[in-house]
């Protein structure tokens, strides 16, 4: 049995004063927190079983649990409905259940949850998530074999998350407005005098006009960063404070020729149904990943376990390809129309930050972002 709960809608994960106090001041309780159902030493072996009886301590165990909740930022009919029947068609014991929002919403709503000791959610899933939870110590650390599919690079080294999905960042146009060959090709092209008005951004995005300035933060460096920036002010840039979606649907109808650090899938999916839009990588071509986790006082640590086996399995990860998602696993290519967005696929040159090297430069960053554009 599948069972969502109450739908509000989704996205990145958006950072602004006001959030950031409501996610600060739930941290400060958290890491006192008292697991639910389970004590903390019993929950870590269970994570962390390696042992050849595995799938079967883990079913065992899950048909005890007789249930699974999973809070997750990825879209419900695409993704997150068929992921959850996939995986009640293969464990049909299991009733599961999905809650579904922003990353920011997921966190604060986990963190809280953690604080009262009455965890509900299972598997946490977001861009954005592993930056709040790891500061908070609110997730558990934990193994799946399937790990091993995915690239070194990709990994976090201390075993608290694994990655969901990739996002591949660079510019969408629109075709009518901007004629194909005449767009922007490189960063620099973005202060072109005619470009002046034109170009439109996410404001105080986590993946949009933020991560641009950490992307060009990382590859510049500071002084360079903080000229680049100070001729972008003026350029008029649009700060958009939308959905990532949103944004893309504004080029289309042209209210913005240009929208900038954009997911350049969404314009591609646009595009094959006769938008006028098109995506173009400017290099380095930023990427992300999302991830996903286990927090503290899981009731259902078997349940958990089983799920990121089979979300990371080439099962799960075909789901998520259907659904237009990048899969993380090697050997699980992405759709045949989305390869021309992947940098390994076209020898592009990209710049992974991990959401390690995210939060750790999101307040210069953000500083730097504020000097110019508000």
């Amino acid at each position: 049995m599948l069972v969502p709960h109450n739908k509000p809608k989704g996205g990145v994960i958006m950072w602004n004063r006001r959030i950031n106090r409501a996610v600060i001041g739930l941290l400060a309780g958290v890491v006192c927190a008292a697991p639910v159902a389970v004590s903390a030493a019993t929950v870590q072996e269970i994570l962390n079983y390696r042992g050849a009886d595995r799938q079967a301590m883990l079913e065992a165990g899950a048909k005890k649990e007789g249930s699974l909740n999973l809070y997750s930022a990825l879209t419900i009919n695409q993704a997150l409905r068929p992921l959850a029947e996939g995986f009640r068609k293969k464990y049909p014991y299991l009733k599961v259940e999905f809650w579904r929002a922003e990353s920011r919403k997921i966190a604060q709503k986990s963190l809280a949850e953690i604080r009262a000791g009455t965890m509900v959610g299972d598997v946490l899933e977001g861009s954005g998530l592993a930056e709040i939870m790891v500061k908070a110590k609110a997730i558990e650390k934990f193994h799946t074999p399937a790990i091993d599919a995915i690239a070194p690079e990709y990994r976090d080294k201390e075993s608290q998350w694994v990655p969901s999905r990739f996002s591949y960042f660079g510019i969408a146009y629109n075709t009518k407005l901007v004629p194909p060959g005449s767009q922007p090709k490189t960063y620099e092209d973005l202060l072109d005098p005619k470009w002046k008005g034109k170009i439109a951004w996410r404001a105080e995005s986590e993946s949009g006009a933020l991560l641009m300035v950490t992307t060009l933060r990382l590859l510049m460096g500071d002084a360079k960063a903080d000229a680049y920036f100070r001729k972008l002010k003026e350029q008029g840039i649009i700060g958009f404070t939308g959905s990532a979606r949103t944004l893309v649907n504004r080029v289309i109808e042209g209210e913005y020729p240009i929208a900038v650090n954009i997911f350049m899938h969404h314009a591609t999916i646009s595009a094959q149904k006769g938008a006028p839009v098109a995506p173009h990588p400017l290099e380095p071509v930023p990427s992300i990943n999302g991830t996903m986790m286990i927090p503290k006082g899981v009731a259902r640590p078997h349940a958990a376990m089983l799920f990121v086996d089979y979300y990371l399995s080439r099962e799960g990860q075909d789901v998520l390809k259907k659904a237009r998602y990048f899969p993380v696993r090697s050997d699980v290519k992405p759709r045949k129309e989305l390869e021309p967005l992947v940098p390994k696929v076209t020898g592009v040159k990209e710049m992974f930050i991990s959401p390690e090297v995210l939060f750790d430069n999101r307040k210069k960053s953000e500083a730097l972002y504020r000097k110019y554009f508000r």
